[in-house]
């Protein structure tokens, strides 16, 4: 299905957001895509010093969208700013995008904060029902990350605890990663709510999340997930 941007800005006002992007081009090109979507972008910036400083201009900001790899060493400048402004700023949204997965930001990304955080693949910004749909969620006060990413996680080694997981229950899991909520857990592996939920306990007590409220256990299901398969 194709989301026209008239239809989209119809449909419900974009977040206010500020692009951190090297890239001339890619970042002309989002600026353009949300725009046209009904986002406002309050600014375009090309590092990480001017991306702090535009959060400081703009306290309305709803999101960041952040490249990870930005001047002057292409290494770490974005998810470093990215944890700086969620620190600082709880209330404004970050999602990191990057080229390729690198797969132990997204557990640095949850670590400093399980909400309003993101982790995108740019490849997705093609997609962009699907990259709008993210941005939203995200915006909103819920997390994603990149399925490619979490696929990606699967073939690497993990912590004991997750051994303890059926197959069904790591599928659960990897969705939950995804920052899908029970339904669309559901409808993303053709099994019931009910089932989803009963998986959901499991997961709690065979990872050992102890009494905690449901969401916090969620939280500390996806990093167990994210960490205990990350060992590069």
């Amino acid at each position: 299905m194709t989301v026209s941007a008239a239809d989209t800005q119809q449909e419900r006002p974009g977040p206010r957001v500020i692009i951190a992007e090297d890239s001339v081009l890619l970042r002309s090109g989002m600026v353009r895509l949300l725009e046209d979507a009904g986002v406002e972008v309050l600014a375009s910036v090309g590092d990480a010093d001017a991306l702090t400083r535009a959060v400081a201009e703009y306290p309305e900001v709803d999101l960041c969208l952040v490249d990870i790899r930005m001047p002057p060493t292409y290494s770490e400048e974005g998810i470093q700013a990215a944890v700086r402004i969620r620190q600082a700023h709880p209330e404004v949204a970050v999602l990191l995008l990057s080229q390729h997965v690198v797969s132990r930001y997204a557990a640095d990304l949850l670590g400093g904060g399980a909400s309003k955080v993101g982790y995108l693949l740019k490849d997705r910004v093609a997609d962009i029902e699907e990259f709008l749909s993210v941005l939203r969620r995200v915006a909103d006060g819920g997390a994603a990350i990149d399925p490619e990413v979490v696929s990606q996680l699967l073939s690497r080694h993990r912590d004991r605890s997750l051994e303890r997981l059926t197959p069904r229950e790591t599928e659960v899991l990897e969705v939950m990663a995804q920052g899908l909520n029970n339904a669309g857990i559901a409808g993303r592996l053709s099994i019931t709510e009910r089932a989803v939920e009963k998986h959901i306990r499991s997961i709690f007590t065979k990872l050992d999340l102890g009494q905690d409220d449901h969401d916090h256990r969620r939280v500390q299901a996806v990093l167990r997930y994210l960490r205990g398969t990350d060992r590069d």
